[in-house]
């Protein structure tokens, strides 16, 4: 099979440069080594464990792909404000979208659900070529390009090649892309919780002395009790908090969280993550470009990674369809060049500033801790520093996409 295009991965990140590469000209192959298939929606049905914490800016990308108007008939959580405090001194902050006339900060949105309204409208324009059920397993480079070789034995050419295929993505270890890793020595667990008192639309954080507790909004047919959580700690921690019972856990839980929104009353099944941190030395090489997590991990601190990966997204198309209105080669270094010459100095600089945050959290010495204390509480006091924040989490600033910026009545 030959294509001038193949996207490994059809993730929330694949499905998105998909769509935005439509009708370019090009003849794009979207393949997955899972069934591309939409599972029916059932309002009442529990909550997926994985969520996304959707920025403005992610927002409009996924409404200029047209796959928003899905994820809103499906279940999308806005959120208008967040809180975050200091559990171990007395810093906190308040960050509110009206502090910027905004109505709201993002949305929480299950990661099942993206992905399924992105999967629903490729299959119904029907402009891609979409392969489930297909692994790659071998990776070699031809004259014209790459050949992929698939577990099933098919076996796909394209000049160009784009790896959206997650953290542990095979297109980047079978091309051999060297990448910086380390572990973060902790384990992330998710799940669904159900609390005594609403949540407000607020997204809550609460930095404990074992690392950061999340509890992320959500809505079900209008029931704002519900919370996701990823509760950041200790390899030993996790292994004893996910050995608990259900009782045992919630009670844990809602004492690392201070009972903020009361009792915690019911929680879903747990899942726990390893926290790993990976970044790509180059996202580019002729013919192949790296996007979303399989160029760069990054720690779940503040909801971060899917927002970098669909803006990866946004300005890969942005270059290639330059690319193509100026007939140039696609698979040209020089042209993929221009995604990563955009691309990595702000991603780098989120990863930092995440990794300084996790560090300085985890501090236990006095010094440490009575520095980020004064931090928060300087921020807390500073209207031009909040809404300057509050600018960045919506994604209103840096070199923004133009599938990513406001409209003029926006």
């Amino acid at each position: 099979m030959q294509a001038d295009l193949i996207i490994v991965g059809a993730g929330m990140v694949g499905s998105t440069l998909a769509l935005a590469l439509e009708g370019c000209g090009l003849d794009i192959v979207v393949l997955d080594a899972g069934p591309l298939e939409v599972a029916g929606f059932e309002p009442r049905a529990g909550f997926e464990p994985r969520v996304s914490a959707l920025s403005a800016a992610s927002q409009r990308i996924l409404q200029r792909v047209g796959a928003w108007p899905g994820m809103a008939e499906r279940r999308v959580s806005p959120y208008t404000d967040m809180h975050v405090w200091d559990g171990s001194g007395t810093g906190q902050i308040h960050f509110s979208a009206d502090s910027v006339h905004a109505e709201v900060l993002g949305h929480i949105v299950e990661n099942r659900v993206v992905q399924d309204a992105l999967l629903e409208v490729m299959q119904r324009r029907g402009g891609l070529r979409l392969l489930g059920d297909a692994r790659v397993e071998q990776l070699l480079r031809t004259p014209g390009g790459w050949q992929l070789k698939l577990a099933d034995g098919r076996e796909l050419d394209a000049p160009l090649l784009v790896a959206a295929d997650g953290g542990n993505s095979a297109v980047r270890r079978l091309a051999g892309c060297e990448t910086r890793e380390w572990d973060y020595l902790h384990q992330a667990i998710v799940t669904s919780v159900r609390c005594a008192e609403p949540h407000q639309r607020t997204a809550w954080q609460r930095f404990t002395d074992d690392g950061p507790l999340a509890f992320l909004p959500l809505e079900r047919d209008g029931d704002r009790n519900w919370c996701s959580i990823v509760w950041s700690v200790t390899e030993t921690e996790a292994k004893r908090l996910m050995a608990l019972d259900d009782t045992a856990f919630r009670a844990a839980l809602g004492r690392a969280f201070e009972q903020r929104l009361g009792e915690v009353l019911e929680a879903d099944p747990r899942l726990c993550i390893p926290l790993r941190q990976r970044h790509a030395k180059r996202y580019v090489q002729p013919g192949l470009a790296l996007i979303g997590d399989a160029a760069h991990t990054i720690h779940p601190l503040a909801g971060q990674g899917v927002n970098l990966g669909l803006l990866d997204a946004a300005v890969l198309a942005e270059v290639i369809r330059a690319a193509v209105a100026r007939g140039e080669q696609l698979a040209d270094v020089q042209v993929l060049s221009r995604f990563e010459r955009r691309r990595m100095p702000y991603n780098l600089a989120m990863m930092a500033a995440m990794e300084g945050f996790e560090r300085l959290f985890q501090a236990d010495p006095l010094p440490l801790r009575w520095l980020r204390n004064t931090g928060l509480k300087a921020v807390q006091a500073l209207p031009g520093a909040k809404a300057m924040f509050v600018r960045q989490a919506l994604g209103l600033g840096g070199d923004l996409p133009e599938l990513a910026r406001p409209l003029m009545a926006d």
